[in-house]
């Protein structure tokens, strides 16, 4: 019997409640500590960046998950929740980036629309999902989401 556990992945709480505290951090450094103009306008504006990016990790939770059963996977986007049936799953892999100097595993899904033949590329990294890439395409591909790759 398969575990029936859900699977999610998101951007750990950890890392957002970090990231609001710097961003509250930069917020009262503009207010209080910059004693010119131009500084506390830069420092002001660092502080919204920090703050609307927590805004954006909390309103995409979970980043990726499987449904129930292990029918398709959903992602969660600005627009919100959108769900991807098996036969929608075109292609799952990992494929590694270079980013400062060294190579960076990122999960792309590709998926095709059935009803309208419509392509959509989704990347996923370590920061989207709060784990290793691998490990998310290990866990989708032990639940037959993770379509075979070879070249055709």
């Amino acid at each position: 019997m398969p575990d029936e556990t859900p699977l999610r992945w998101a951007t750990p709480p950890a890392a957002i409640a970090a990231l609001s505290a710097a961003g509250i951090a930069l917020a009262v450094t503009a207010a209080v500590a910059v004693p010119d103009a131009a500084g506390r306008v830069l420092v002001g504006f660092a502080a919204v960046l920090v703050l609307v990016m927590v805004a954006l990790a909390l309103r995409q939770r979970p980043r990726l998950e499987v449904l129930p059963g292990g029918t398709g996977i959903a992602t969660m986007r600005l627009t919100g929740r959108r769900e991807f049936p098996r036969a929608a799953l075109h292609r799952v892999r990992i494929v590694e980036y270079p980013r400062f100097g060294r190579r960076v595993p990122m999960l792309e899904i590709d998926t095709i629309d059935p009803a309208t033949g419509t392509e959509n590329l989704m990347i996923f990294g370590r920061w989207d999902l709060g784990t290793d890439p691998r490990n998310v395409h290990a866990a989708l591909a032990m639940r037959d989401l993770a379509p075979d790759q070879t070249p055709s």
